[in-house]
């Protein structure tokens, strides 16, 4: 065996290492989860459980309207979870019902290649977050359209990398006047969608499918709350692109580990102002000890009632906007203009 191949294979075993280390540490939480905190299958088997500033709800016998049925268990399930505002880039380890389109206008730093790229990206990879079952969530997401634009002018104007989907299970909540908390683990999967048949294509995808599990949390007291995710990105195949094969692009993406901790307080009614820290480390890969930590200073505007109840929920809308920015040096994304609009029901 060559040296180049010996070299490979030493770095492919200790990836699988890292991936095994990763699920295994993932699944006994989650079954550690499961067995602490027991999934409610109908009404007659839920907790009575505590609301915000009323009487302990509980979910309704069932009407025969599942519509009407399903819109009381999400109701009921979000009773007995804490009520903050899901961040602008961490992702809330609440359980939310919305639709959500972001925007991103980011600026490539030194650790990545074609640090001159600007990328407009609309969408952001969001979609329809819906919770299906009493303590379980599901994000379909969509394609984000991006544009990569060099000195030389757009030279990338396509879809991005599909997020498929992203599913939550909550292991443990408790509402602001029983503990203010919440522990909930997700797994996501995408699609290296984005186009790669020219030689930019590898600014707006991975060419990598990618497995994410996560472990996320948030603790409040009183209007302020923080929420944190951990979490390990695991490639499991690739596709060529320009320049490199397949292998070459699943070896050098690496195992990323990415921890983002929110901290937002609650001010009036509708005022959410919020500072992210957003930290990613590589392993391994083509950015191999490599780490950037990103701030994103931002605020928050809602929950505004837009619509009629529906029988149970109301329908809000929610904006905001934040600037994210590099405070370490070379790092893959020098700074990021980010903004969310969201409608719950």
């Amino acid at each position: 065996m060559a040296s180049n191949d010996r070299a490979c294979a030493r770095h492919l075993d200790a990836g699988a290492k890292i991936r095994m280390r990763g699920a295994h540490i993932y699944a006994g939480v989650l079954a550690l989860g499961v067995a602490v905190a027991p999934l409610p299958a109908n009404a007659g088997d839920l907790p009575n459980l505590p609301g915000v500033g009323s009487p302990a709800p509980l979910i309704p016998a069932p009407t025969g309207n599942w519509v009407l049925d399903w819109l009381n268990m999400a109701s009921a399930t979000q009773a007995a979870q804490p009520h903050w505002m899901t961040p602008l880039v961490t992702v809330t380890p609440r359980l939310e019902q919305e639709f959500r389109f972001d925007f991103f206008d980011q600026q490539n730093g030194g650790g990545t290649q074609g640090n001159d790229y600007h990328i407009l990206n609309w969408g952001g990879g969001k979609g329809l977050e819906i919770i299906p079952t009493y303590n379980t969530e599901v994000i379909l997401g969509f394609p984000p359209y991006e544009q990569a634009t060099s000195p030389k002018g757009v030279e990338t104007d396509a879809w991005g990398d599909y997020p498929i989907f992203l599913a939550k299970y909550r292991f443990i909540s408790a509402n602001e006047e029983n503990g203010n908390y919440i522990v909930t683990g997700f797994f996501q999967m995408s699609q290296p969608l984005g186009n790669n048949a020219i030689g930019t294509s590898d600014k707006i995808t991975n060419n990598v499918w990618i497995a994410q599990p996560t472990l996320a949390f948030g603790k409040g007291w009183g209007d302020f709350d923080i929420q944190m995710t951990i979490s390990q990105q695991y490639p499991f195949a690739a596709l060529a692109s320009p320049g490199n094969t397949a292998h070459q692009n699943l070896v050098n993406f690496g195992d990323p580990v990415l921890i983002n901790t929110a901290f937002q307080y609650h001010i009036f009614e509708y005022l959410w102002p919020q500072l992210e820290v957003n930290y990613e480390y590589w392993p391994n890969g083509e950015h191999q000890h490599l780490s950037q930590v990103l701030l994103t200073p931002g605020i928050i505007f809602g929950r505004f009632k837009i619509g009629m109840d529906t029988p149970t929920r109301p329908i809000n809308l929610i904006f905001g906007a934040g600037y994210q920015f590099s405070v370490t040096s070379n790092p893959v994304i020098a700074n990021n203009w980010v903004a969310t609009t969201r409608i719950t029901f």
